[in-house]
């Protein structure tokens, strides 16, 4: 029998088995979930603004990105629909990445793991939010934005221009 923690995970749709813990299907970046007797974690990749960009991206406009992703993400635990406190996540940032980790405890696997995928998505949310318009973006990124103008484009009738708002 596995151990009783994993089974959320093991479960759920959007999350497949990798290596010693899952990954999350839903997102373009790259995520790993994990259970342990104790608490579960979600760990977000993203790449930081001017890893995504064709042109150099001045300091001061990184900084400011970095910034201000780091202080929506940190509004992130408030996603959840299960009762469940998520301290706020670590954020850390290297040249060409940015992690966002988040833990927490809870005594139903299937609601941690829907917990855990509310979060990533937040993260992902949060990113394509702060894309800084102006620039030429590769993969990922692009990908994202290509997605969100024919998601704009298709509108609900109920007052949707289709401009993917940046």
């Amino acid at each position: 029998m596995t151990d009783p923690s994993t089974d959320g995970f093991d479960s759920h749709g959007a999350f497949e088995s990798q290596g010693d813990g899952f990954s999350l299907t839903t997102v373009p970046f790259d995520s790993h979930a994990e259970a342990t007797d104790a608490e579960y974690r979600i760990v977000v990749r993203v790449p930081t603004l001017d890893a995504t960009t064709e042109e150099s991206v001045a300091e001061a406009v990184r900084e400011g990105w970095f910034e201000t992703f780091e202080r929506r993400v940190a509004d992130a635990p408030g996603v959840t629909r299960a009762a469940i406190d998520v301290p706020a996540p670590t954020v850390e940032r290297d040249a060409d990445t940015v992690r966002v980790a988040f833990a927490f405890e809870h005594d139903d696997p299937a609601r941690a793991a829907d917990a855990a995928k509310a979060l990533a998505e937040y993260v992902e949310g949060t990113y394509v939010e702060g894309i800084v318009p102006g620039y030429t973006y590769e993969p990922p990124v692009a990908d994202l934005l290509t997605r969100a103008r024919r998601h704009g484009d298709e509108g609900d009738g109920e007052g949707s221009s289709g401009a993917m708002p940046l």
